[in-house]
């Protein structure tokens, strides 16, 4: 992952006309024109997936213009591809790509985004996608410690508040043993309740707060404790909860 994938995207570009130069990009077929890597992507990524290459070739393909370029509409042809007429990607590529760029010591912004807003914040997908990138490998996280796996586990948790309860909370649950991600978990349960799509029970949600080693002053600890206790499940279903909880707390 990273530098090969990223490398065999560059070629690919290449072949398409286009090559990096020291500001940006350039195509041949605009020539004279700078063009930054968001443009790239939205111009190119989208034709990987019509190269004549099987399924997993046309993934790590575009996996690699995603390592290339970092940018999030990578993600969004990729989905795009995914739920396109030819039928889905084959799911052990897809999601071994989403697994590797977790885990890599890189800004994981791209990756996360579209984690957050395409897959978890559709409940036809938020189950499966946090299974694959989280919840089925919470116990070798737990049992190896690498720091490669507590990367990604605090990347899934950071951005996880619009997956179900009941989907996350066996994951949260067991999280909760390493305090290491404590603050990733506490992220999560703030955005779960913050969050357009987020979703959590109180009761259960603030069992969990109460278990995380942080410090008295975490900022917003004594809020989010606060609205869990009265019962509220999300700050757009209770307007006004998390003021009053501002003004209980100040």
């Amino acid at each position: 992952m990273g530098t090969r994938a990223a490398e065999a995207a560059r070629r690919w570009l290449a072949a398409q006309g286009v090559s990096q130069v020291r500001d940006g990009w350039m195509s041949e077929a605009r020539p004279g024109e700078l063009l930054t890597a968001n443009q790239v992507a939205h111009s190119w990524a989208g034709d990987v997936f019509a190269e004549d290459l099987d399924a997993a070739d046309q993934v790590q393909l575009a996996f690699g213009l995603l390592d290339l370029l970092d940018e999030y509409w990578v993600t969004c042809e990729i989905r795009f591809a995914n739920e396109s007429a030819e039928g889905t990607l084959p799911a052990d590529v897809l999601w071994d790509g989403y697994r590797q760029r977790l885990e890599a010591d890189r800004d994981g912004e791209a990756i996360t985004y579209s984690l957050w807003v395409d897959w978890f914040e559709d409940h036809t997908t938020a189950a499966t996608a946090f299974a694959e990138v989280l919840g089925n490998d919470i116990d070798r996280v737990v049992a190896d410690r690498s720091e490669a796996l507590l990367r990604r586990a605090r990347r899934v948790l950071e951005c996880s508040g619009p997956v179900p309860w009941p989907v996350k909370e066996p994951t949260y649950r067991t999280a909760v043993h390493l305090p290491v991600l404590h603050p990733a978990l506490f992220r999560g349960l703030l955005t779960s309740f913050h969050d357009v799509y987020g979703d959590l029970e109180p009761t259960a949600a603030l069992a969990l707060l109460d278990r995380l080693d942080l410090p008295a002053d975490t900022h917003h600890l004594a809020q989010l404790r606060h609205v869990l206790g009265a019962g509220h499940k999300n700050h757009y279903r209770s307007p006004g909860a998390w003021d009053d909880a501002v003004r209980s707390c100040s």
